[in-house]
């Protein structure tokens, strides 16, 4: 693998641990700020939907230059969000350094899998995707966990100006190592819109959205289920989280390993395996070591989904892939606020903490469904279209009569 796929996962692991790591700064910051909870979860939701609106406009306003400089005024303007977080003498300064740091995050990723991509052999193209996802998966495992605890002990705004540290190198990496390829000849915004009439294209960003979502139903409310149901210590909720964090580094690295091989049928067995894993979790919460188990499955099932899905949206808008694997990119972030609010319904309807996972069941049984329909859309599909190319230009009758 070339070393400028290293570049795009240093990116990526800074990028990963900036959207997780506040998560467990909540308390710190809200009590700085001497602002709620609830008001400072803003800052996962703003930065949410930063992502959303941030991949297509970040990645239209991009389509004049090239890649490589593109991606490297993303991770400046990544930089700059994380140093406006860091050095926020207000809340509302926080809250802005959070949206302009995200504005980078989607179209990051987007660019950043069609460079990847680009890289290597046409058969090595979801295992280069996953290279470059490593650096968000590593991201759960090592920079969430370290980045809490520096932010608890030496205050959450060393926390991100490290971050922005990561950024810079980052940004360094992708300035001497990936290679500045020429921008596509006659490809404009209007080519990249035309990607969106594609029904496959559609299919699969509809995949990503009820897939990936399924997996944030259930994550989303691991504590109150661990602490409440399992009967985890409010401090092991953070052990618990690094297995998750293993499981979607296995998960990215199997998928991205086989999706270049198999990839429908390595979406039909993640999904169908996560939808049932999902279920089984509303059972194994009550057990702590089939909880921690269950957890490890769901990161490996759900991160499986990345590497195929990725790819299946640049092979079906392969004229013009760039701005449909950002707005892909920005579709697991609108998975994860769907399914975050479909299990907050079902929690606040009484029917406990273990509902979300029912909820997640479903969302991945949907996903496994819009894939298996995609797949024989597209082989009716190719069939009509090996019927018109054999057809002949006569009548059968004259044929039949010639021989």
């Amino acid at each position: 693998m070339p070393l400028a796929l290293l570049a795009l996962a240093i990116g990526a692991f800074g990028i990963g641990t900036t959207e997780f790591v506040i998560m467990g700064l909540l308390p710190e910051v809200a009590g700085d700020f001497q602002v709620s909870i609830p008001t400072a979860g803003f800052l996962v939701t703003g930065y949410a939907l930063g992502v959303v609106l941030g991949a297509p406009l970040m990645t239209l306003l991009g389509t004049r230059v090239t890649r490589k400089r593109m991606l490297m005024l993303l991770m400046g303007l990544f930089i700059v969000g994380n140093v406006v977080s860091a050095l926020a003498p207000v809340f509302g300064v926080m809250l802005a350094g959070r949206v302009i740091a995200s504005l980078a995050h989607g179209a990051f990723f987007g660019i950043g899998s069609v460079v990847a991509a680009d890289l290597v052999a046409p058969q090595k193209k979801a295992g280069a995707i996953a290279m470059m996802f490593t650096g968000l998966t590593v991201a759960n495992v090592v920079g969430v966990p370290l980045g809490t605890l520096i932010g608890q002990t030496a205050g959450w705004r060393t926390t991100f100006l490290l971050v922005a540290v990561l950024g810079v190198v980052g940004l360094l990496g992708v300035a001497k190592l990936v290679p500045d390829q020429p921008r596509p000849e006659g490809v404009r915004i209007r080519h990249e819109l035309a990607a969106f009439r594609n029904v496959q294209v559609l299919l699969a960003m509809a995949m990503t959205v009820l897939g990936f979502g399924g997996v944030f139903a259930a994550i989303t409310y691991i504590t109150p289920m661990m602490t409440g149901i399992a009967g985890y210590s409010a401090s092991s909720v953070t052990w618990l989280l690094v297995l998750f964090g293993l499981g979607m580094v296995a998960g990215n690295l199997i998928g991205g390993r086989f999706a270049d091989r198999h990839l429908m049928p390595m979406l039909y067995v993640s999904l169908g395996a996560l939808s049932v894993v999902l279920g089984l979790f509303t059972v194994t919460a009550h057990n702590k070591i089939a909880a921690a188990v269950t957890i490890v499955l769901i990161g490996a099932l759900g991160f499986a989904t990345v590497p195929p899905l990725q790819k299946r949206v640049l092979d079906q808008a392969a004229g013009a892939p760039t701005l449909a694997s950002a707005v892909n990119i920005g579709a697991f972030n609108l998975g994860n606020a769907l399914s975050a609010w479909l299990g907050g319904l079902v929690i606040a309807a009484g029917l406990g903490y273990t509902a979300p996972n029912w909820v997640g069941a479903a969302l991945a049984a949907s996903a496994l469904v819009l894939a298996v329909f995609s797949s024989l859309l597209e082989r009716r599909e190719t069939g009509k279209g090996r019927i018109v190319a054999g057809s002949s230009p006569e009548p059968a009758s004259v044929v039949a009569a010639r021989h």
